[in-house]
């Protein structure tokens, strides 16, 4: 009786509807946690829904597509209206997006793109990522022996980011000043698997590099530990995604840029684009988004968020944001760029 009562009285103040917009559950599948960011993008989902009033419900596929599919179709179950998919593998993704379009579930493709109209496609301008990694490299090292270390096959970033990479050293490359000496995919992203790549390319070139373009600060991380193991520490090194240990590595000149993608401002428009077609708004009506045709040929709606390259020269930039505290910035380094010094 009461709850009869009380539902009759938010229908005649006209809030019935409001409140069913707000029960509202989204299940977000992370491809692994192993890099250090998704934590930040978590915690700002977690926040943007919570400031919607929507439930998160989350698994983690441990870098196995097979996982991740299972973990979609759980996710459902658990009554997610909406879905953040993190995509270990975007061609193996796809019978979970067939999955959710069965039963009416809006899917976001966070950060990694899903060959797939029905898809949503949120991330940053990862070309621009590539060609920002490129150009701190190349502005110091003009000429001499390049290593490409890219990132996993499975995930279309790596192509993209190789791409802006390749616009920005054409040039270069056409007229001899550089020489790519190695190239190699990174199975999973994994900082080991850099690690293994660049060991194997230093001894195939009697260590005769000058330069390295790694695709993001985890891959940078395993370049640098085996620079190091070979003296050759402060070689230039590129990554992206603002992690702390590379910022703290730019600092102390073992790395050389960090393209900056704020995974709080990614993670946040996330959340309230996952509560928004949730509730019934379309792909085309969200703020911000446009026709865009991936490399395939798949025409989805996508919506890119701008980087910032981070080098020795801006580090203030990441303090002044509160992305990082000055002592962890800092740790050992005596007397380094700004704010360190």
């Amino acid at each position: 009786m009461m709850k009869t009562i009380m539902a009759a009285a938010l229908a005649v103040a006209g809030l019935g509807s409001a409140a069913l917009a707000q029960d509202v559950t989204v299940g977000v599948s992370w491809s692994n946690f192993q890099e250090e960011r998704w934590k930040t993008d978590e915690a700002a989902i977690k926040a943007a829904l919570e400031a919607a009033g929507a439930s998160y419900i989350s698994a983690d596929a441990q870098s196995s597509s097979a996982k991740q599919l299972s973990d979609v179709e759980s996710l459902i179950a658990q009554g997610a209206d909406a879905l953040i998919i993190l995509a270990q593998d975007s061609q193996a993704i796809g019978p979970a997006v067939q999955l959710a379009a069965d039963e009416g579930i809006p899917v976001v493709g966070y950060d990694r793109l899903i060959e797939d109209p029905r898809a949503f496609y949120l991330t940053f301008d990862n070309v621009e990522v590539g060609r920002m990694q490129a150009k701190a490299i190349y502005d110091l090292v003009p000429k001499g022996n390049y290593v490409m270390i890219k990132g996993s096959p499975t995930d279309p970033n790596a192509d993209f980011l190789r791409g802006g990479q390749q616009e920005v050293l054409q040039k270069a490359l056409d007229a001899g000043d550089i020489t790519i000496v190695g190239e190699a995919y990174t199975d999973g992203w994994l900082p080991a698997n850099a690690q293994r790549n660049m060991e194997q390319i230093l001894t195939a070139n009697d260590n005769n590099v000058d330069a390295v373009v790694a695709s993001n600060d985890g891959t940078a991380g395993g370049v640098v530990a085996a620079l190091t193991a070979q003296g050759m520490e402060g070689t230039p090194v590129s990554g992206q995604d603002g992690d702390h240990a590379a910022l703290n590595r730019i600092a102390r000149g073992t790395q050389t840029v960090s393209v900056w993608k704020d995974a709080r401002e990614l993670g946040k428009e996330a959340g309230e684009i996952a509560v928004a077609m949730a509730n019934g708004t379309k792909m085309s009506e969200v703020d911000g988004a446009k026709e865009w045709t991936s490399p395939a040929g798949t025409e989805l709606w996508a919506k890119f968020l701008a980087p910032m390259p981070i080098t020795k020269d801006n580090l203030d930039a990441v303090v002044d944001a509160g992305w990082i505290d000055q002592d962890t910035l800092c740790q050992g380094v005596a007397d380094g760029p700004s704010p360190c010094n």
